[in-house]
C-alpha cells in the first residue's frame, strides 16, 4: 500500500494512491507499506530513486543500510513492532531523504508511524518537508523505546520481588516454570531493544555526518545531537537491564537448585533414620534355630522400642546440629 501525506495548511492530508495512481506533487512523505512491484515502480518515477526490496533492507551490512546514491540518502534501522504482545518482533524500515521528500519502506506496522501520522494530521509546521517529518519519525521511534524499556525495568522489578520475597503457594514448581518463562520473555525483549537502539544510533550518527552537505539548520543539528544522547543513555540502561535479567535467571537457577537440595536432603535423612530400625528388624528376621531372644516374654516390644528409639536418636542428633 502506497500512502502519501500533503501540506494543507497546518495539517498533512493523508492519502492513499492506488496502483496506477499519480501522488499529488506536494506531496512531502511517501509511506510504503508492503508495496508490490507498481506501487514501488510508481515511487520511483515520481521522486527519481530505487527503492530497496525486502531482502536488501535485511542486509546487516553498515554499507548496505546507511548509503549515498544518485543523490538520495538511504537509511535503514530495526525498529520494535509488537513489543505489547506475547511475541514481540523488529523489522527494517528503510528512510530515504530525496529533493526535501521522505520515503519510507517498511512491511511491518511499527506504533511510532501511526503516531507521528495522528500529531500531523492535526498540526504541523507551515514549512514542513521530509527532514522534519524524519525528525518526528526518530523522535517518536526513540520515545517508544524508552517507553518499551521503562515497561521491561518494571516487569523485572516484579519478578525479583517474585524470586526473593516469594509468596506462599501450593505448586512452587509451577511458579518457578512461570518465572522462568517470564526471565525468558524479558531477555527476549530487552535484547531486541538493544539490537534496535544500536542500529538507530548508526543512523543518528550517519545523519549527522549528512547534515552539513544537506545544509540543515543549527536547531535540527541540535535536536539530531539531543537524540544521539538519548539513544546513548537508553543503551546504557538496556544493558543494565539485560545484566540484571542475566542476574535474575543465575538467582532463579540457584534456587531451584536449594529447593532440589532440601528435597534430596529430607530423603537422605530419612533414609539414615531408618537404617537401624531396619537393621533391627533385619536381625530379628532371621531363619537361625538357636536365637536367645526368640523366647523372651518381652522379646517383640523391646524389638519395637529398639527400632523407635533407633529412628528418633538420630533425629534428634541432626536437630541438635542444626542440620534440618
Amino acid at each position: 500500500m502506497l500512502w502519501v501525506y500533503v501540506p494543507r495548511g497546518t495539517t498533512l492530508d493523508r492519502i492513499a494512491v492506488e496502483t496506477g495512481g499519480n501522488p499529488p506533487e506536494s506531496s512531502v512523505w511517501f509511506d510504503l507499506v508492503n508495496p508490490n512491484l507498481q506501487e514501488d515502480k510508481l515511487v520511483e518515477q515520481k521522486v527519481g530513486i530505487a527503492v530497496p526490496t525486502r531482502e536488501e533492507m535485511q542486509e546487516i551490512e553498515v554499507t548496505s543500510r546507511l548509503y549515498v546514491e544518485n543523490g538520495a540518502r538511504y537509511m535503514t534501522a530495526t525498529l520494535m513492532c509488537q513489543s505489547d504482545t506475547e511475541a514481540p518482533k523488529t523489522t527494517p524500515v528503510t528512510f530515504i531523504l530525496s529533493g526535501h521528500r521522505l520515503i519510507t519502506v517498511r512491511y511491518d506496522e511499527p506504533r511510532p508511524f501511526m503516531m507521528v501520522g495522528n500529531k500531523l494530521a492535526r498540526v504541523c509546521p507551515p514549512a514542513v518537508n521530509g527532514e522534519s517529518v524524519l525528525m518526528d519519525l526518530l523522535d517518536a521511534v526513540i520515545d517508544r523505546t524508552a517507553d518499551i524499556l521503562e515497561r521491561v525495568g518494571a516487569e523485572v522489578d516484579q519478578i525479583s520481588h517474585d524470586i526473593f520475597e516469594p509468596e506462599e503457594r501450593a505448586d512452587r514448581t509451577r511458579s518457578y516454570n512461570e518465572i522462568l518463562r517470564a526471565i525468558g520473555r524479558k531477555g527476549d525483549l530487552a535484547s531486541k531493544v538493544r539490537e534496535s537502539l544500536v542500529s538507530i544510533g548508526r543512523l543518528l550518527l550517519y545523519l549527522a555526518h549528512e547534515a552539513d552537505s544537506m545544509r540543515w539548520a543549527k536547531e535540527q543539528r541540535a535536536q539530531l545531537r539531543g537524540m544521539q544522547r538519548d539513544v546513548h543513555s537508553l543503551s546504557d540502561h538496556a544493558a543494565y537491564l539485560s545484566n540484571k535479567i542475566q542476574f535474575l535467571l543465575d538467582a532463579m537457577l540457584g534456587v531451584v537448585t536449594i529447593e532440589q537440595n532440601n528435597v534430596i536432603k529430607i530423603f537422605s535423612v530419612a533414609a539414615v533414620a531408618l537404617m537401624p530400625p531396619t537393621l533391627i528388624a533385619s536381625i530379628y528376621g532371621m531363619n537361625f534355630r538357636h536365637m536367645p531372644e526368640l523366647d523372651w516374654f518381652f522379646g517383640y516390644p523391646i524389638a519395637i522400642v529398639m527400632m523407635v528409639l533407633a529412628a528418633a536418636l538420630p533425629y534428634y542428633v541432626f536437630k541438635w546440629k542444626k542440620w534440618l
